[in-house]
């Protein structure tokens, strides 16, 4: 199988229409803080034609979104608005949507969207400390709250597992959220944000990615691991990519490429032809794994998987 055959499901991407999609942080200024800086050129809509056009030469066959941080007033809204894309384009195939867990009306909100097939997962970025020495036990919002706990023990009781948008140095947090709830498979995104490339944080980051591999019911996610102020380039990655593989094994990886966001950073054909690159060594079956099959287990997706 050539590299242009190889069959993708893209695990972690958005659709948005501001300002028809309530969608604030797109629409409101001044900006928000954000990882990768100005982000106004993503402010714009971002539907399946637009995205198709940017597959180039890879082969896409599936694709599923995350949400976009649609208002916190109706969370549901944008299942709702999902589901009107997905019946219209036949995209996506399954979406992440967003509840907030440590509200009272969570588990309203999650029979909301497990009401719609579509669904397979929730995300709620828990507070997070903006350095490793700066973690605050229990504090509000964040993995270790009471009532975000809470409303995590509710996911699997609707068929949800957890992806989780955090810093690597908050894997303790994550290790004790599985060990009360080992009935919730979680998987990581953004390769557990590595954003520091020095020397010493990446040594603590690879850390922690042990840590996390530890749990059998944790995947990651290799995707948004783009630099600030710099273009995306394969020589940047590799160590990155390389590390999630050897932490978490072919088995329990998955490529994405989170656009638009990283479109602020790197073409969609450059960041999956980088993909391909750093896995050109490894056997079929854990290519076609990484870009394929594993999304069809962890989403739970209606398509035959390739590699068995």
């Amino acid at each position: 199988m050539t590299d242009d055959e190889l069959p993708i499901i893209d695990a972690h991407h958005h659709f948005w229409d501001p300002p028809r999609t309530d969608n604030p942080w797109l629409v409101e200024q001044p900006q928000i803080a954000f990882r990768y800086g100005d982000y106004g050129t993503i402010c714009k809509p971002f539907l399946p034609a637009d995205y198709r056009a940017l597959w180039g030469h890879h082969k896409v066959v599936a694709n599923v979104t995350m949400e976009g941080e649609w208002s916190e007033a109706d969370p549901v809204g944008e299942t709702r608005w999902m589901r009107t894309i997905a019946n219209k384009y036949r995209s996506p195939i399954a979406h992440v949507a967003r509840a907030f867990l440590d509200r009272g009306d969570v588990e309203a909100v999650l029979a909301g969207h497990a009401a719609d097939p579509l669904v397979r997962a929730i995300r709620h970025k828990p507070a997070a400390a903006l350095r490793p020495d700066a973690i605050e036990p229990a504090a509000p919002g964040g993995m270790s709250d009471p009532a975000w706990q809470r409303g995590y023990g509710l996911l699997a009781q609707f068929g949800l597992h957890f992806e989780l948008q955090a810093p690597w140095w908050h894997v303790g947090e994550l290790l004790r959220l599985i060990d009360r709830h080992p009935e919730t498979p979680v998987v990581i995104n953004h390769a557990f944000m590595p954003a520091d490339r020095s020397p010493e944080a990446l040594a603590a980051w690879r850390s922690a990615l042990g840590e996390a591999a530890s749990a059998p019911d944790v995947a990651m996610k290799i995707s948004g691991i783009g630099i600030a102020g710099r273009a995306w380039d394969i020589e940047d990655q590799r160590p990155i990519i390389d590390a999630c593989i050897e932490m978490f094994g072919p088995e329990r990886c998955m490529f994405a490429s989170n656009f638009p966001v990283d479109g602020l950073v790197g073409a969609f054909e450059t960041i999956y032809s980088g993909f391909k690159s750093a896995t050109r060594d490894l056997p079929a079956a854990d290519r076609i794994r990484l870009f394929h099959d594993n999304a069809v287990r962890f989403y739970r997706l209606p398509l035959a998987p390739i590699s068995e």
